[in-house]
């Protein structure tokens, strides 16, 4: 069952820099690779077309890639920290799809 005090989040990381430019698939693997150390594992979706207003008033449009982590607060607070210098961003949005998860092990049945 559900280890307590873990939950599935959902963080949107960018597929772009603040400049327009892609970051490199080395780059997203280095991010993978910090964000399965800390949590045990992620799940990436299909990018998605973002727009934002930042504070100033400035309208942005992004692509972000939807990544799905298991993990508890304190841990996605260290990914969204991680994420926030990892790609050089200005803010960084996660939020938690559900408190309520089944993870069952095979030797659990």
């Amino acid at each position: 069952m559900a280890e307590t005090g873990k939950s599935l989040w959902e963080i949107l990381v960018p597929a772009h820099s603040n400049e327009g430019l892609e970051f490199s698939l080395e780059h997203h693997r280095a991010w993978d690779d910090k964000v399965r150390n800390i949590s045990g594992g992620l799940t990436i979706l299909r990018t998605a077309k973002g727009q934002w207003i930042d504070p100033p008033g400035g309208l942005f449009y992004d692509k972000m890639i939807p990544v799905r982590v298991y993990c508890d607060e304190a841990e996605i607070d260290e990914i969204i920290k991680f994420t926030l210098s990892h790609y050089d961003q200005k803010a960084v949005m996660a939020y938690q799809v559900s408190s309520y998860v089944k993870l069952v092990h095979r030797d659990d049945v």
